[in-house]
Order: structure tokens, then sequence, then C-alpha cells
């Protein structure tokens, strides 16, 4: 069985020569307007060697104006391009510069074949070896090494045979099984289309063949899956509206709504205004169920006889895009098709060593890392392992702050644990417990650079809070670091576990009803704001005690500042390690004046 569309995307390091194989197999299969040839014959980029009125065609598809300045793909071009048997290949020719790597792990997301180039003068670089590793994470089937510039070597088979072994090696650690190496030159033209004069002791398909014979396993799909996108409401019905994926959905199937595990069937499957008996992979339809069970955006609906067990706890591959690193227990939003949920990475098991392959223990992922992770989220999702779906089993972490992509994810397997503990909900509360001490609960969050005067307003809230009979608890950075987080350093991760513990410790008192003062000097903004979705909004007040760094040098309760002055503290707040003050502090507090003023603001503005 043939499949009408092939998806390609085409990889390689910076000058590889890619922008102009994906040119030339556009023109010379006559799939680009005339138009856009003829303005290819015409124009030059800067340094380019190309007489006029020959097709440059490293142009047809570097589309941008600052890719043509600059001489790189920046941005994912995608174009059509025809085949044999009526078949369609839309190929996304990704940037091969490593800064624009987030780019071609979007690319290669979808793609069946991936087309990877390595100039034969150079041999194969580090980011080759990125390239190809994603593409084996990112679950691509079939994998075209064009070894490219061969006319600069002289159609040496000796370097092209010396790049086939180490490449041979390389994918045998990948698990990469079908790929296949082909000689050639994008400039000339040999073996791209047309098999190469030039290299007689080449006996393998051409670039062009190599793509059109792929053919997609057939699977059996037997475990369908809709992602809710909307709820589709009209005068008759009330609906969930998706698309199916890895399977059929029939009238009258019995299923179940996740992750609430509810029950129905389907009475009704619409699909552009008509109704049918039945709907199968990458279709788009309403499932209309009995009884119109309780559903949002972000479910997932099932067959109730063979479902996904929802989960919180994941082991998966991560390809670090952001360009602040990666550090374990910082919150993210993780986002697989319509589903968003909060989630932390709890634990960075290991980073992949792209050119060796050896798996090094490490703390942070920086950009373009690619590691393995465990993954915590707030609530239980449907993620199944990637390599059996790749639809449900792939997923994005977003910066909750900036909102911007940080990570694309593959899951390898659920966590046992993460079906081994159920939240118990009891009947006193946290608005009960409240009241019965007459007041609100409230997280009062100091920060502040050391020596601002932090403990010492909080010291005296706590005293004018006990006066007047309210039940209050300090929680001290400097006293949690003698017990439960004595285990913490002062990394930019270990600073991040330590907000994160703090604010659970916050959570659980406050839950008691308490009034909860927090002394922390928690320099990034991230953490605060992280913490600070741990509560209700009107629970939550962040108090900026304000002093200039040249005052609490001179007050130095600690003796930090004499330590970092003489080299023995490298990363103190303010001084080796940067603090973030706070843009929308609830209360900023003038830390030189006078303590008792500080608390009356505080409790005129916050209680």
């Amino acid at each position: 069985m043939t499949q009408p569309i092939i998806r390609l995307v085409t990889c390689g390091s910076v000058d590889d020569g890619k922008s102009t194989l994906v040119g030339r197999l556009l023109v010379e299969t006559d799939s680009v307007p005339h138009d856009t040839v003829a303005a290819a014959r015409n124009t030059r980029r800067s340094g380019s060697t190309i007489v006029v009125g020959e097709v440059d065609f490293s142009l047809i598809t570097d589309g941008l104006e600052a890719e043509r300045e600059q001489g790189i793909t920046i941005d994912v071009a995608y174009r059509s391009m025809s085949l044999l048997n009526d078949r369609r290949l839309i190929i996304a020719d990704a940037p091969g510069h490593e800064q624009y790597t987030r780019n071609m792990v979007v690319a290669a997301s979808r793609a069946d074949v991936a087309l990877i180039l390595v100039d034969a003068a150079r041999g194969i670089r580090t980011q080759t070896l990125r390239h190809l590793t994603i593409c084996s994470l990112m679950g691509v089937t079939r994998i075209a090494v064009v070894v490219n510039k061969l006319d600069a070597v002289g159609y040496s088979e000796d370097v092209y045979r010396e790049i086939v072994e180490e490449l041979s090696n390389i994918a045998m650690r990948l698990g990469i099984l079908d790929y296949q190496a082909v000689p050639a030159s994008a400039l000339v033209g040999d073996n791209v289309i047309h098999r190469s004069i030039n290299m007689p002791w080449y006996k393998g398909p051409t670039l062009l063949e190599y793509i059109q014979n792929w053919n997609k396993k057939v699977e059996f799909l037997v475990k369908p899956h809709l992602g809710v996108q909307l709820i589709a409401r009209a005068e008759n019905f009330r609906g969930l509206s998706g698309t199916i994926f890895n399977g059929t959905f029939t009238k009258g199937d019995e299923v179940v709504v996740l992750p609430s595990k509810r029950k129905a069937k389907i009475a009704r499957i619409v699909s552009y205004g008509e109704d049918r008996d039945s709907a199968g992979d990458s279709e788009t339809v309403i499932l209309v169920l009995k009884p119109d069970v309780d559903a949002t955006r972000g479910d997932s609906v099932e067959l109730a006889s063979n479902f996904t067990v929802p989960a919180d706890r994941f082991n998966a591959n991560l390809v670090w895009l952001g360009e602040t690193e990666l550090v374990h227990s910082r919150s993210y939003y993780l986002i697989a098709g319509s589903t968003q949920v909060p989630a932390i990475v709890t634990k960075i098991r290991h980073k992949l060593e792209i050119i060796s392959g050896y798996h090094e223990s490490v703390d942070a992922l920086a950009m373009n890392e690619v590691g393995t992770v465990e993954i915590a989220t707030d609530s239980p999702i449907v993620l199944s392992p990637y390599k059996e779906d790749r639809n449900s089993g792939s997923f994005i972490l977003v910066d909750r702050v900036t909102l911007n992509t940080v990570a694309a994810g593959m899951v390898n397997y659920v966590l046992r644990r993460s079906k081994n503990i159920s939240e118990h909900k009891y009947e006193i509360d946290s608005l009960a417990r409240a009241t019965q001490k007459n007041q609100r609960s409230k997280i009062i969050w100091f920060t502040g650079l050391s020596g601002s005067g932090k403990s010492t307003i909080a010291n005296e809230l706590e005293k004018r809070l006990f006066a007047v009979g309210m039940h209050s608890y300090v929680l001290d950075g400097d006293n949690l670091r003698l017990g439960l987080n004595k285990d913490l350093g002062f990394t930019r991760s270990d600073r991040a576990e330590n907000v994160r513990r703090v604010a659970e410790i916050a959570h659980l008192m406050a839950d008691a009803g308490l009034i909860v003062i927090v002394a922390l000097v928690s320099p990034f903004a991230e953490d605060r704001d992280n913490a600070r979705a741990r509560f209700e909004k009107e629970k939550f007040a962040e108090v900026w005690v304000k002093t200039p760094l040249e005052v609490c040098t001179a007050r130095d309760p600690k003796g930090l500042y004499k330590k970092a002055a003489d080299g023995s503290l490298p990363n103190l707040s303010g001084v080796g390690q940067e603090y973030e003050p706070p843009i929308n502090a609830e209360l900023i507090l003038d830390g030189t004046e006078d303590i008792s003023v500080n608390v009356e603001n505080i409790m005129k503005n916050l209680l």
C-alpha cells in the first residue's frame, strides 16, 4: 500500500550545501513556479561564485531576506514536490546552524524520512551527530545521508567509504536501521535526480529513488485516541471535537473520558455536518456521548476496553531548546496536544554525550543538549510511550513566565510509582481551619539580598501578630538549611529546589489555616513565580525588602560579604550570583526604614 504523502526533513551543518540540494530537487522535478526559477537565475547573494544566468538553487528555499544576506537557513521552509504514483513529498528544509536547532526539532517531529548532509571535505561534524540523534529520538524511520561536494575531492571513493564506515558505527549506536549513504554533488547534480557518470563505483539508488521508494509500515491500529480540542454545541447535541489517532471509533462503542475515567457510549459520530457509522486515523470528528458525561478541552477519549491509565510521573527523553539551562525542581507547563498541565523535572537522569554516545551525569541541560529526565505533573494525564504512539507520546515544555517553548519531549515509559499514589480528601479544609482561628491564611514571602533585613522584619511581624492573637509561623531560609534543606547548595538548581520545598511547606501550613511568613533570598524571579503559582491569588503576597547593596555589605550580619570579597564565597546573591528584583511585588519595603514603620506597612496593606 503506497502513501499519498511523504514528509521529509532536511538538515545538515552550515555550508554543507543543503539549500542547493533541496533547490535542485524542486527545480528538476518541476515543483516550483517558473518565475521563481527565473529569479534564481538573475539574483545573486553576496560572495556567490555562480554565474548570472545559471540557477542558484539555494535561493529556491532560502526565502527570508536575513537568510539570503547571511547565506544560511534560519527558519523552516516548507515546499511541496511531485513524486511517482501520484505521491507528494512535503519538504521541511530545516536550519543547519546550531543556534536554530529548535527549528529542526519541530520539522523532525512529523517527518517520515530525513535527509542529512555531510560535506565530503569536512566529514561528520558535531552538528551532524546532533541531527542524527534528534532524528532517531523523533522516530524518523528512514534516513538518507548525502555525502555532498564529492566533486570538491575529485569524486574520491576512499573519502566516501571512510565517511560511510564512521556513519555505520553511529547508526548502530543510535539504533537507526533504515539508512542509505548517497555520494553526491548538489552543485553539479550527481546522484540527486540522475545517476552520476562521475562515480561509476557507486551502485546504490539516487537520492530521489531512495526517498520515493519509502512506504509507511502498515500497523494494526487498535487503540484509538481522541484529544478533546473543544466542546461543540448545537441546537440538537453537545459533542467532543478532536482528531482521532491510532485506530477507529464506531457508533455504539463504549468509551472512557480521561483522566476522570467516566464511561459512556458513542451515540453519534459527526464529521463535516454529516453523521458517520465510524471514523478512523487522522480524521477530525465530533463524538456525541450518551450519557453526556462531563468533559473539557485537554481530556482524552479512548475505548473502555483498552485505555491508557492516566499517570503523573514519566521518564522521557528531552531535547532542551531554552536559552537558559534546564534545572530540576523548576516548574514548567507541559503541553501534549490540547492538554496543558504544570510539571516539574524532578530528576535529570543523564545527558547524552553527542559525540561518544556516553551517558553523562549532570545537574542541568544547556541549549541543544539531549538528556533523559523524570517529570512529575500536577495532575494525572494521558501519555503513551513515544515508540508506541508518536502522537500521544510527545510533549513540549513551556516557560511559565515568558511562555517560550524550552524543550521537546518523548515519553519512554510511565514510572511505576505514579500508579501507587492517590490524593485523599479530608472533610476539614483550609477555610474551616482558618475560621477556627478567626483569621485568613496568608503567605507573606520576603525576598531581598542577604543583610537586607528580611529576617529582622519577619521576626517583628510575627511578634506583632502574636500580640493580637493571630496564629503565624516564620520559615527562615537559614534555619531550613540547618535541617530539611541541609543537602542543598547554592547552584541555580539547588536554589530552585530550595524554593520549591519552602513553597510546599508553606502550602501545608497555609492549609492548616496559618499566616506563613517566609524569609528567603530566593534570588531568581522564575522560582518565586513558581512558588506563587502554588497558591490561590489572594493568598500569596511577595514583599521585596529593597536595601542598597552597599548597606547590606556594611551590615554583613553573617560575614558573607567579607567571604565574598576574599573569594571564599563565589556565588553570593548580588555579588557573585545574580539577584533578580521583583517586577510585580505586592509590596516594596525600604530596608533602611525603621522596622516598626515597615511592619505597620505590612499590617495595613496585606493583613
